[in-house]
């Protein structure tokens, strides 16, 4: 027979069997279901209900075995075409599903639920009816309320009545699907104020009060972390009167209502900046696809370079992507663009609610926005007739996904480029080893900006070995010089900004008489001990207990603590210098929806003196009254045990330092080390890119390691320890042998090597140095097939992955 078939990715199917499936579209859906269209469809022997994203439709003889779509979304959203074929790319080349891929693509806000609904036939048919059924039919009508009756018909003990009266026709069921939405509002508590001396109240609720009392008014989120109590305390402070709880609506990230405050026409360029912006914009209007890097040092004003080739672009009609590494950096672009562009530009990252990210979305998919800034996801966002992509910060590890699929932005951006033949322009002051290489070997168009824009100079960098300091006497976390710079800084109202990058208060604590170390039962990593809530915390899988005051294993009361995070840091800084006011920015700080942007908007603002922070305050920021940073502890990155880890500390030290100096006072910036005499150091401190690219790719060339070859790695993982080490053996032997005598396959196996446990989960890790090629790929995919299908992987998990990062 003949009839319109849908071919449709299923969500929840495994690797294993993944396809397309076809479904008979049904005439009463027949306007509702094209390619792009999100579906309910039956789904296994027991017709499952799931959801889908139709790839293609079409009229063909078909199998009379075939099952019908159930239902249809109909918002008017759907997929385009080209974002359908980049879904066929991404499963081709990062081995996940189909729906993986979509829904990688669509913002959680408008992924459909499953629900039933069960109602009366308003003419049902004349049928015998039990005493049970005839009692429920009564219970129903005696309920005024829509909510009431359907609780009634939905409750666990009249199931098999309702199922017995939809059989009989008396009863009908409807598939419903709908959008998940998030909300715009979060609880906020205050004190009420009202007398406490005649309540009795535990040390957890006294610990919330007096946080109150400081701080006037907290999300519940905020203060379950501050306090270490969970959400019930404050609901019982609530029930007794001392504090309230009211629903306060979140500020909207979106920009629909952004209003133009500065003109374009005041940007001014330098020299330099002109000569890189003509030739940018030659490539842009080259009608092919192209794709530039452009290495700056820090403040030589690539931003403005971009902002003139997007506004290029939108009066050609054009749209435009641009992306930031971080969530932290968002809200400055944002505003930045904002007045300029006004509401044509939107925004696209995790820190808005699933409604705002719907809403931004449709938006875009409306053609209201032309111009989008957001983190990683934003490279999918629905834009038509794309002139240019922007990677800012494009060496940044959080471009690659770590969850399915393992896409990079980078490798999307060039897929969508290629597309609409448009410029992708990558951007850093210390580009990431691939681009740079390929910028060098002509496959990217290098363009380099060497000074600082305008009046401002790099700033002058001082190396303090921290080793002299012990030598002296001084074994704290800051040595004399960087202690006195401060202090000059504080004098003269000029701002600090501090680099450590690990929160916490002590990061190691172990018992002095048994050398037990207190750690994650789950990871069996060390954990850090957080003084805000006296909770030692993992900062892997999030466990928490209170830090113990005598050993577990052997009973003696000498805990010793060691270590420093940020809190630490903090504490000491506000000794050395009461009078300071003193802002730390990591994990902790900032859990509040738009907690990035108020804070540094302070900052900006010159109410603080110096910040604290991560990695998260080194990249992007622009505060023009930071004349000093100071570099604490990094000795630590210099040997984290990853091929990448001298090119992630070169990127932090010179990233970080760039903060300093940026407006018309001279900046200067202080590393302190225990090597001061490491080459990475050295050419950090002196912002050399180039000798350090250099130096390090002749290391990459002799270990073959990218971008001489790619890294497959091979994860498996399973709750018990033996299988996955059986497993991983198994699967190394199985490729070895896949590997061996294709001469068209390169390869060179490592491993397995033991990834430790996380979450109570064992890891093994097999490293295949390879090149990603079509060839290699199918292979690959063939092992893993086979894996699949034998009963030694049964109960253990794997994937694979290129490119990403190997510890």
């Amino acid at each position: 027979m003949s009839a319109l078939v849908a071919a449709v990715a299923v969500e929840k199917t495994a690797a294993s069997f993944d396809e397309l499936f076809d479904y008979i579209v049904p005439d009463y859906l027949a306007g509702d279901v094209r390619a792009g269209a999100r579906v309910i469809v039956p789904f296994g022997r027991g017709n499952r209900k799931r959801a889908g994203v139709v790839f293609s439709v079409g009229n063909r003889d078909t199998d009379a075995k075939l099952k019908e779509i159930y239902s249809a979304a109909d918002d008017g959203i759907f997929l385009s075409g080209e974002m359908l074929e980049i879904a066929q790319w991404l499963r081709e080349t990062t081995f996940c599903t189909y729906y993986d891929a979509v829904r990688s693509m669509l913002p959680a806000g408008l992924s459909l639920m499953i629900s039933e609904e069960y109602a009366f036939a308003e003419d049902p048919p004349q049928t015998a009816l039990s005493g049970a059924e005839q009692k429920l039919i009564s219970e129903y009508y005696a309920l005024d309320g829509g909510k009431e009756r359907a609780a009634l018909l939905t409750r666990a003990e009249n199931r098999r009545i309702v199922a017995a009266l939809a059989a009989k026709g008396v009863i009908q069921k409807k598939e419903l699907s709908r959008r998940k939405v998030g909300d715009e509002t979060e609880r906020t508590v205050y004190p009420t104020g009202a007398e406490t001396a005649d309540m009795r109240l535990s040390p957890k609720q006294k610990s919330v009060l007096e946080t109150l009392g400081e701080v006037g008014a907290a999300s519940v989120r905020e203060l379950c972390y501050l306090c270490n109590v969970t959400a019930s305390v404050v609901k019982n402070l609530e029930l007794k009167g001392l504090v309230g709880i009211e629903q306060t609506e979140v500020s909207r990230a979106v920009s629909k209502e952004a209003e133009i405050t500065q003109n374009l026409s005041d940007l001014r360029f330098s020299p330099l900046q002109q000569r890189t912006y003509d030739g940018l914009k030659q490539l842009m209007d080259s009608g092919k696809a192209k794709c530039a890097l452009l290495r700056g040092v820090t403040g030589s004003g690539k931003t403005s370079v971009f902002i003139k080739l997007i506004e290029a672009a939108t009066k050609e009609g054009k749209t435009a992507i641009l992306l930031v590494p971080e969530i932290s950096l968002t809200p400055q672009t944002v505003g930045k663009f904002q007045s300029l562009f006004g509401n044509t530009v939107a925004i696209m990252h995790s820190s808005l609610s699933l409604g705002q990210r719907a809403d931004e979305f449709k938006r875009i998919a409306r053609g209201e926005a032309k111009i989008v800034i957001g983190t990683r996801s934003a490279v999918f966002a629905p834009v038509e007739n794309l002139g240019i992509i922007v990677i800012d910060e494009e060496d940044e590890h959080t471009y690659k996904s770590e969850m399915s699929p393992r896409y990079h932005a980078r490798e999307v951006a060039k897929q969508r480029c290629f597309r609409h033949k448009a410029l992708l322009l990558l951007a850093s002051a210390t580009p990431c080893f691939e681009s740079y290489t390929n910028a060098l070997n002509g496959r990217y168009s290098l363009f380099e900006m060497e000074e600082r824009y305008s009046t401002a100079e790099l700033p002058e960098v001082r190396m303090i070995d921290m080793r002299i300091e012990a030598e002296n006497g001084n074994r704290g976390n800051f040595s004399e010089e960087l202690l006195e710079e401060l202090k000059q800084n504080l004098e003269r109202g000029e701002q600090s900004m501090l680099l450590l990058n690990r929160r916490g208060y002590h990061t190691y604590a172990n018992c002095i008489s048994c050398g037990a170390v207190v750690e994650c039962p789950n990871c069996a990593v060390p954990l850090t001990y957080h003084k805000v809530n006296g909770s030692a915390i993992c900062h892997i899988c999030g466990f928490r207990r209170e830090m113990p005051k005598i050993c577990d294993k052997c009973g003696s009361r000498y805990i010793y603590q060691s270590g420093t995070g940020t809190q630490r840091i903090e504490d000491e800084i506000r000794e050395y210098f009461p009078q300071a006011r003193v802002l730390r920015m990591d994990a902790d700080t900032t859990m509040s929806k738009f907690s990035y942007e108020r804070r540094f908007s302070e900052f900006r603002n010159n109410e603080y003196d110096i910040m604290i922070g991560t990695q998260m305050i080194a990249k992007g920021l622009d505060f023009e009254n930071v004349t000093l940073v100071g570099v604490l502890l990094i000795d630590r990155s210099l040997y984290a045990g990853d091929y990448l880890g001298y090119e992630k500390t070169f990127s932090l030290i010179t990233q970080v330092v760039g903060r300093s100096g940026r407006g018309a006072k001279k900046g200067r910036a202080y590393i302190q080390t225990f090597s001061p005499d490491h080459y990475v150091l050295e050419l950090a401190a002196k912002q050399d890119y180039k000798e350090f690219y250099e130096q390090e790719i002749s290391v990459r060339r002799a270990l073959i390691f990218p971008p001489f070859c790619d890294i497959c790695l091979l994860a498996l993982s399973s709750p018990y320890e033996k299988s996955v080490g059986r497993a991983a053996e198994l699967f190394f032997g199985m490729l070895k042998s896949a590997a061996d005598g294709r001469k068209d396959i390169p390869v060179i196996l490592l491993g397995p090597t033991d990834g430790g446990k996380i979450g109570g989960i064992f890891r093994r890790r097999i490293v295949v140095k390879c090149r990603r090629s079509p060839a290699m790929r199918d292979m690959l995919r063939s092992v893993m097939r086979e894996a699949y299908s034998r009963e030694e992987f049964k109960g253990v998990s794997f994937y694979a992955d290129f490119n990403g990062e190997i510890i």
